[in-house]
C-alpha cells in the first residue's frame, strides 16, 4: 500500500476535524434534559395520532429529531435514573429496584455521575425535581455533583399531602392533629408528608402538588438565568412529576378532552416543556441541547391514569396472542408496560431539540437508550469518561447530527420488578430481532399478574414484523435457527462482559432515622404552622431540618 498523498492527507485531516465541528466551533453547549415519569410512547401526538394534548412536544419534534426506536435503561424508577446518570446498567452501577423513604443508602459513591464530569469541565449544574437515587447523608443530589437542587427525593406517591390529587385507589390528605384517627390504607403513606428540598433544606412538608409543576419551571428559569450570568455553560437535569400518579391538575380543569383528568395533566407537562424550551431559547437560541425522554412506560395498573402504550401492548404476554375462531376467551395475564421488558415497558418518547445544530423534521429509527445520554453528553462537553469502568450507553452524537442512524446493536433490557431477579438482564434486542429468556406481566387494571415463565431456548420476535410482540417465531423454523446462534452469542459476552466489570453494590437497609422530617414533634413531619400557606421555612426550622436530614 503506498503512502498517502498530503493532499489526502490534508482532506482527511478536514473530515475528521469536521466530525468534532459541533463542539470545537461553537464551545460547550448547554445541555438539558428533561425526564417525565411513567410517560408512554403513544402519548406523544407525534408519535399517535389520537394524542392532542402535545402541542409543544409536537413542535419540539418538528423543530428537531424524534426517534422511534428508544428505550430506558429499566422500566422501573430508580433503576432507570441511575443509569441515565451513570450511563451504566444495574447490573453494573448496583442499582436495580426502587429506593424507599427509609432507605439508608442509594446510587453508590464510588459510581461517577453525568453532573460529577460535566461539573469537572466547567459546567454549573443543577437537579430540579424527582430524584430517587439516595436521599440520606451523601447520596443527596447535592453531594453527587449538583450545584443546585430543588425538589422531591422520590416519588410524589411516597408521602401524604394536603393536595392528594388523583390516584386509583384515592388516598387521603395528611393528617393535622389527631394521631389516633389515622387510618391505613395499602398503597398510602399516611405517617410522613412528602417533603420539598431546596438544596439540603426541606423548605415545605407537605407538598403542596397543586403548584409543584409552576414552581419547577420558575427555579429552572432562575438556575438557568444564574448560570447564564456567572458565564458558565449549564447542564440542567430535569426529573418531572408528570405522568406518575397522583396525577394532580390545577383548578379549574381545562376542557375535556376525551382522556379526562390524564389528558389534562398531560397538557400541564407539554405547556411546561414548552416554557422550558422558551427560556432556554431566550438565552441564545442554538446554545442549548435539549434531551426530553421517558423513564419507562405506562403504570398500567392504574387504568385510566396510565399512559398510552401506542401499539407495543405485548400481546404475547397479554392474551398469548390473537384469539383463533371458536375459542374461549383466554384469561389476562398480567400488564406488559412499566415494571416488565416487554416493549410497552421500556420503549419510551425521545426528542432531540438543538436549532442550528441537529435537523429538523427528522424522524431515527436508530436503536438508541437513556444510556447514551452520559456518553453523548460528555463527547459534546469535551470531557473524558471515567477510567476503570465499562459503560452500556454509546456517544450517538452522530445520530444527533443526522451523520448517521446507526445505534446500539445488542441492547440488554434488565427485569425491572414483572418477573425474575431484580436487575437480571433476561431479554436482549439484536438488531430486530428480541429475544426473551424471562417472560412475565406485572399487575394489569384488572389485578392480574403474569407469572414468571422462563424459556429455553428463548422466546424471539422479530419487531420489523411484529411490534405488538404476538406471535414468537417458530423454533424449527429456518428463520430461529438462522439467528439463534448470533443471540446466544451476544447474550453469553453481555454476561461475562458485566461479570468481569468494576461492579458497584447498593446498601439497600432501611432505617426509619433516614426518613426526611423537618419537624418529628409534628404530625407527618409538617413544616408549617397549620393554617399558613408560606412555602419556606423559618431559619430555625431551616437548621433544624438540615440537621435531621443530613
Amino acid at each position: 500500500m503506498g503512502t498517502p498523498s498530503p493532499r489526502a492527507v490534508l482532506v482527511l485531516a478536514a473530515a475528521l476535524a469536521g466530525l468534532s465541528a459541533p463542539r470545537a466551533a461553537y464551545g460547550q453547549p448547554n445541555f438539558i434534559v428533561i425526564l417525565a415519569d411513567d410517560v408512554g410512547w403513544g402519548d406523544l401526538g407525534a408519535n399517535w395520532a389520537e394524542t392532542k394534548e402535545t402541542p409543544h412536544l409536537d413542535a419540539l419534534a418538528a423543530e428537531g429529531t424524534r426517534f422511534v426506536d428508544f428505550h430506558s435503561a429499566a422500566s422501573t424508577c430508580s433503576p432507570s435514573r441511575a443509569s441515565l446518570l451513570t450511563g451504566r446498567l444495574g447490573a453494573r452501577n448496583g442499582v436495580t429496584h426502587n429506593f424507599a423513604v427509609t432507605s439508608v443508602g442509594g446510587l453508590p459513591l464510588n459510581e461517577t455521575t453525568l453532573a460529577e464530569v460535566l461539573r469537572e469541565a466547567g459546567y454549573s449544574t443543577g437537579a430540579i425535581g424527582k430524584w430517587h437515587l439516595g436521599h440520606h447523608g451523601r447520596h443527596h443530589p447535592s453531594f453527587r455533583g449538583f450545584d443546585y437542587y430543588f425538589g422531591i427525593p422520590y416519588s410524589h406517591d411516597m408521602g401524604c399531602t394536603d393536595t392528594p390529587g388523583y390516584n386509583l385507589p384515592p388516598c387521603p390528605p395528611c393528617p393535622r392533629h389527631d394521631v389516633a384517627a389515622r387510618v391505613a390504607r395499602k398503597d398510602c403513606y399516611r405517617e410522613i408528608a412528602l417533603p420539598l428540598f431546596e438544596n439540603v433544606t426541606i423548605i415545605q412538608q407537605p407538598v403542596n402538588l397543586s403548584s409543584l409543576a409552576a414552581r419547577y419551571v420558575e427555579e429552572a428559569a432562575r438556575f438557568i438565568q444564574r448560570a447564564s450570568d456567572s458565564g458558565h455553560p449549564f447542564f440542567l437535569y430535569l426529573a418531572l412529576a408528570h405522568m406518575h400518579v397522583p396525577l394532580g391538575v390545577p383548578p379549574p380543569l381545562p376542557p375535556a378532552s376525551g382522556r379526562g383528568i390524564y389528558g389534562a395533566s398531560l397538557s400541564e407537562m407539554d405547556a411546561l416543556v414548552g416554557r422550558i424550551k422558551q427560556v432556554a431559547d431566550s438565552h441564545g437560541k442554538g446554545n442549548t441541547l435539549l434531551w426530553f425522554a421517558g423513564d419507562n412506560g405506562p403504570w398500567a395498573q392504574k387504568c385510566e391514569l396510565a399512559g398510552r402504550l401506542g401499539p407495543f401492548v405485548g400481546a404475547w404476554q397479554r392474551c398469548r396472542g390473537c384469539l383463533k375462531a371458536g375459542e374461549a376467551p383466554c384469561l389476562s395475564r398480567g400488564s406488559s408496560a412499566k415494571q416488565t421488558t416487554w416493549e410497552g415497558g421500556h420503549r419510551v418518547p425521545a426528542l432531540v431539540y438543538w436549532p442550528g445544530r441537529i435537523p429538523a423534521k427528522r424522524t431515527s429509527h436508530a436503536l438508541l437508550s437513556t444510556l447514551d445520554i452520559f456518553p453523548t453528553l460528555v463527547a459534546l462537553a469535551g470531557a473524558a469518561l471515567p477510567p476503570n469502568r465499562c459503560f452500556d450507553g454509546l456517544d450517538v452524537s452522530p445520530v444527533l447530527f443526522g451523520w448517521s442512524d446507526v445505534g446500539h446493536k445488542v441492547l440488554l433490557h434488565p427485569n425491572s420488578g414483572a418477573a425474575g431477579k431484580d436487575g437480571e438482564i433476561e431479554t436482549l434486542r439484536l438488531a430486530q430481532y428480541k429475544a426473551f429468556y424471562t417472560t412475565g406481566g406485572a399487575m394489569a387494571c384488572d389485578g392480574s399478574i403474569g407469572p414468571a415463565e422462563h424459556h429455553q431456548p428463548p422466546l424471539i420476535f422479530n419487531l420489523d414484523r411484529d411490534i405488538q410482540e404476538q406471535e414468537p417465531l417458530d423454533v424449527a423454523s429456518r428463520e430461529y435457527q438462522a439467528v439463534l446462534p448470533a443471540i446466544s452469542r451476544a447474550y453469553a459476552q453481555a454476561l461475562e462482559d458485566i461479570a468481569t466489570d468494576n461492579v458497584s453494590v447498593v446498601d439497600y437497609s432501611k432505617d426509619p432515622a433516614a426518613t426526611p422530617c423537618c419537624n418529628a414533634q409534628h404530625v407527618a413531619c409538617r413544616c408549617q404552622a397549620p393554617g399558613s400557606h408560606a412555602a419556606v421555612l423559618d431559619r430555625r426550622t431551616e437548621r433544624r431540618a438540615t440537621q435531621l436530614c443530613l
